[in-house]
């Protein structure tokens, strides 16, 4: 006989339970120094989300086409699908692009950057970060291209606090500095992704408002966590703890498209980051995503994503 299950907490919802499992891969972290004027052309980073945090003094971060926004101490500034951007001491400064810097690399990760001139100076950490989860960066696209916290309006925030860290250990850079820098600036990123959840009503809305739904979230979850399980609709249905018919019709309402076409575009999404990241042959990536042949595969891969299979593990390894 099975143990009953005698835990008083109460099982978070699917979206908590994401929140909670977020990890991130640090790509590249840069630590600045720079004294007005200067600015600087960032170009887009597809796949991955942007943080910058001024640690002191001020400065503008421009999405293209979009009108400057200023940041000052104690501010970030989450750009978290990427997009290009321009970062700069006021509207009016010369644009270099990001390659034309002279960086100083002191590891894989972490590298310092100075640029010299007659106005005020800035100090700004300035973060590459990618969601080592498919899952994770599923959330990215549900976020607006640029959110921004307010640390320095609230001395007692926990920004505050983190930021005194990241400040200090920049200033010194001590043995040990840019773990620490690093470490915070991803808790940074994602905390600064669960605030913007808590508070704005955009977050309670489609696929975001789905994962909170007690039926919906309940067949969203088993979906993520067996993508290979062979789902049909009354499987879904069946886990939702709905009719088919009041299950399908709910879950397109919410989310825009059905259940079946969710599920191929998961699989594929997966599909994408096993051939980035992995050797795993293709015709195996191919039957994992639920297609018979590499053929079927590349022609559902190439209508979702505009490009063939053999693109994507070209680009991961152009040697």
């Amino acid at each position: 006989m099975s143990t009953p299950n005698t835990d008083p907490r109460p099982r978070p919802d699917p979206l908590t339970a994401l929140l909670d499992q977020l990890r991130l891969t640090g790509t590249l972290y840069c630590q600045t120094d720079m004294a007005a004027p200067w600015g600087i052309a960032l170009p887009a980073f597809e796949g991955l989300t942007l943080i910058a945090i001024v640690l002191d003094g001020a400065c503008q971060v421009q999405l293209e086409g979009e009108a400057p926004v200023r940041l000052e101490t104690g501010d970030l500034a989450l750009i978290p699908n990427g997009a290009r951007h321009d970062l700069l001491s006021d509207p009016e400064a010369d644009r270099v692009p990001l390659d034309q810097l002279d960086v100083t690399p002191l590891s894989q990760r972490y590298e310092t950057l100075t640029l010299d001139g007659p106005g005020p100076r800035a100090r700004i950490t300035y973060g590459v970060v990618r969601f080592d989860q498919v899952l994770g960066a599923q959330l990215m696209t549900h976020l607006p291209k640029l959110i921004v916290s307010r640390g320095a309006q609230d001395e007692d925030s926990w920004i505050t606090s983190t930021l005194a860290i990241i400040a200090r250990e920049s200033e010194q850079l001590s043995p040990g500095g840019e773990a620490v820098i690093t470490r915070l600036t991803d808790v940074l990123v994602i905390q600064l992704v669960r605030s913007w959840l808590a508070t704005e009503a955009s977050a309670q809305t489609g696929w975001l408002a789905a994962l909170r739904d007690p039926h919906l979230g309940r067949a969203l979850t088993a979906l993520h966590d067996q993508p290979q399980r062979d789902w049909t609709l009354e499987t879904l249905a069946r886990e939702a703890g709905l009719s088919r018919s009041v299950f399908a019709a709910r879950f397109t309402e919410q989310l825009g498209q059905s259940a079946i076409s969710y599920l191929t575009q998961w699989r594929l999404h997966l599909a994408r980051r096993a051939l980035s990241d992995t050797r795993t042959p293709m015709i195996e990536i191919a039957e994992t995503a639920g297609y018979g042949s590499e053929a079927a595969f590349s022609r559902a891969f190439k209508r979702q994503f505009g490009h063939a299979p053999g693109a994507v593990r070209r680009d991961a390894d152009p040697a």
